[in-house]
């Protein structure tokens, strides 16, 4: 049963991860990969508002649809494109922007429903 839930999480998590990241990002102009981070930063506030969920609930949409919705893999592929580009600016600012809004969105996720 633990894998089917997982599985239903992703099934909706990566095709929304997907979509999501293609109608933010054709909205930008800017070579700054606004797609990945705003399906980062939404995994990340999504996450901690799971804090204290259910242990089908979490495995469902933490670890299903939350892990097939963010990527860290992404990330990190856009971040060394930049820096290859020489768009090192957009790079470290890739880097800086999605841990520091990740790691708050997490926080206030959490401070949500805490």
């Amino acid at each position: 049963m633990t894998w089917l839930l997982v599985i239903a999480g992703a099934m909706v998590g990566a095709p929304l991860r997907y979509l999501t990241d293609r109608a933010v990002q054709s909205r930008h102009a800017s070579a700054f990969p606004w797609g990945t981070f705003t399906v980062n930063v939404t995994g990340c506030l999504a996450l901690g508002l799971l804090t204290g969920a259910t242990a089908d609930v979490h495995l469902a949409l933490g670890t299903g649809l939350c892990g097939a919705l963010t990527t860290y893999s992404t990330f990190s592929y856009e971040t060394l494109r930049l820096a290859e580009e020489g768009r090192r600016a957009y790079a470290v600012a890739n880097v800086a922007a999605s841990v520091v809004c990740g790691v708050g969105a997490a926080f206030a996720g959490a401070a949500l429903v805490g």
